[in-house]
């Protein structure tokens, strides 16, 4: 018998200073869809760059490899912050 998986809420925020690489981000957000409950994004014209707050209600495993494959991108910063709580495995809404 396995061990219930549980979710976590995280916030990744990133800012993407190599414009020409926010379609890969947008490829990795939507292949997350089912674990994000809400995203803002803001373009910084003036500073040429743009910011996204991704938040998510997932496990770990899932918010670790989102938030790692993000970062490899080229001009991309990441971070990331989690809740200390864990909730039971369910959808979010």
């Amino acid at each position: 018998m396995s061990a219930e998986v549980e979710n976590r809420i995280a916030v990744i925020s990133i800012i993407i200073e190599e414009l020409k690489n926010a379609g890969r981000i947008n490829e990795l957000l939507s292949e997350n869809a089912e674990h994000i409950i809400g995203r803002m994004g803001i373009p910084h014209r003036h500073r040429d760059l743009s910011i996204i707050c991704i938040v998510l209600d997932a496990p770990m495993d899932v918010v670790s490899s989102l938030s790692g494959k993000i970062g490899m991108i080229d001009g991309v910063t990441s971070k990331t912050v989690t809740g200390k709580k864990s909730y039971k495995n369910q959808k979010p809404f």
